[in-house]
């Protein structure tokens, strides 16, 4: 019993104790320090990522000791516990104790150590490491290394729209943001985020312009802010996750294209927009700000009040408001007028011919329209707008090449139309049956 109990104590002893201690000329290394001490560092570094428990890194323990003193100001030597820190460990691929990696000019690119475990193999390897590395500095093939958020800034393509988040920075940025955020987690020494930088930072730009900054893109380095990348369990690199208000983040798993970003980017603001309004044409204004800021602008005239009250206009309105919601993600411009109220537009337009309401689309930039021919419902409008949306149906110039003069008028105030009120005529004095017989 004693000496099971003395060999439990034993292992608990060496799960725990570090094989290195800071009187040792090796620099122990851990998460917090690593990105700070060798990737930030223009020095080279060996580094070596053990396990307390492993018989091998025990015996590798006192010659590592012995080569970081060798080396010591020429060139840096470090000791992950990687039994302890399992995440830097599985950043750098490391599958068994011990593992030796040399980190030298391109801080990205570390390289597996393969020779002998004596100090005098290591100090060999060291230094014709740092030969090469001196050599790349005189051809100028490298001029070292730079910070990892500096690093991103220097792959080409401005990243000025990306928004860098710490740990410090996220929750007060992100959660509970009225904005959707898509988040990029990075590692500076990972190669498939360094393709993706300038995707990234162009993707950025274009999503700001064109959502108004409703959809921001992010970037985290998980290798620095350890609590972000613990809290969502972030394992490989690049992540990246969208966050939205309300709901727990996905994972993003589409393309790493700009296009392919931006797509999705555009996909989640329309998801989360409100429907683009619809507009009374009451004035020049209303016709040309909207029709000149969309792809397209969507024109129903709709009957006169008196031919359908209020109940029948709000119900046409109503067909008009759930199309603009399905087709939201087009961008495109709402607008309605009533019969009669902007004639010259009508028949710029070639409406009146087959009754109210009636729908155009107009591209303002060709100055070209569609007319609806189906029945103004749910079902005939769709199938117009699903046409036009694929590039078909039949087009006609608008009349005169530009849009006419147009009225400016009163609001409709929500209410049934009253007749207009005709003066009061005096028949008292007229003799009806008179009148009759001198018409007859």
């Amino acid at each position: 019993l004693l000496f099971v109990v003395g060999t439990v104590s034993c292992t608990l002893f060496l799960a725990v104790n570090s094989l290195y201690s800071a009187s040792d000329d090796v620099i122990e290394l851990t998460p917090t320090n690593f990105n700070k001490e060798v990737i930030q560092s223009d020095s080279l570094w060996l580094v070596e990522f053990y396990a307390p428990w492993c018989g091998h890194c025990q015996r590798l323990t006192p010659e590592w000791k012995k080569a970081a003193t060798a080396l010591k100001g020429v060139v840096k030597v470090g000791a992950v516990d990687a039994d302890k820190h399992q995440s830097l460990g599985g950043q750098y691929g490391v599958r068994g104790f011990p593992t030796i990696k040399i980190f030298g000019a391109n801080k990205n690119k570390a390289e597996d150590y393969q020779g002998g475990r004596t100090s005098d193999a290591i100090v060999d390897a060291a230094l014709s490491a740092l030969r090469s590395l001196v050599k790349e500095r005189l051809s100028g093939r490298s001029g070292g290394y730079s910070s990892g958020k500096q690093s991103r800034g220097s792959g080409g393509g401005d990243k000025k729209d990306v928004i860098e988040l710490t740990d410090d920075s996220f929750d007060k940025n992100v959660i509970n943001s009225d904005d959707v955020w898509m988040v990029e987690f990075y590692a500076p020494w990972c190669g498939h985020c360094k393709n993706l930088e300038p995707e990234w930072a162009a993707a950025a730009t274009e999503v700001k312009e064109q959502t108004k900054g409703k959809v921001k893109l992010a970037a985290v380095d998980a290798t620095v802010n350890q609590v972000l990348a613990s809290r969502y369990g972030i394992r490989g690199f690049p992540t990246i996750k969208i966050f939205q208000k309300g709901e727990d983040p996905v994972d993003y798993d589409g393309g790493r294209t700009r296009s392919d970003i931006v797509a999705r980017a555009l996909d989640l603001f329309s998801d989360n927009a409100p429907p683009p309004e619809l507009l009374e044409i009451i004035s020049e204004d209303v016709l040309k700000s909207t029709c000149d800021a969309h792809q397209l602008c969507i024109i129903s005239v709709l009957p006169h009040i008196l031919d359908t009250g209020a109940s029948g206009r709000n119900s046409y309105l109503d067909v008009m408001l759930k199309m603009a919601e399905k087709y939201k993600k087009k961008m495109w411009g709402w607008l309605w007028t009533e019969a009669g109220a902007q004639p010259d537009l009508e028949s710029s337009l070639g409406i009146g011919g087959f009754g109210y309401p009636a729908m155009a689309a107009v591209n303002a930039r060709k100055m070209k329209f569609a007319l609806l021919k189906g029945s103004f419902s749910e079902q005939g409008i769709n199938e117009f707008l699903r046409e036009l949306s694929v590039g078909r149906g039949s087009t006609a110039p608008v009349g005169g090449g530009a849009f006419p003069k147009i009225h400016s008028v009163e609001p409709w105030d929500g209410k049934d139309g009253e007749l207009p009120v005709e003066d009061d005529i005096d028949l008292s004095d007229v003799d009806l049956d008179d009148w009759g017989k001198d018409e007859l």
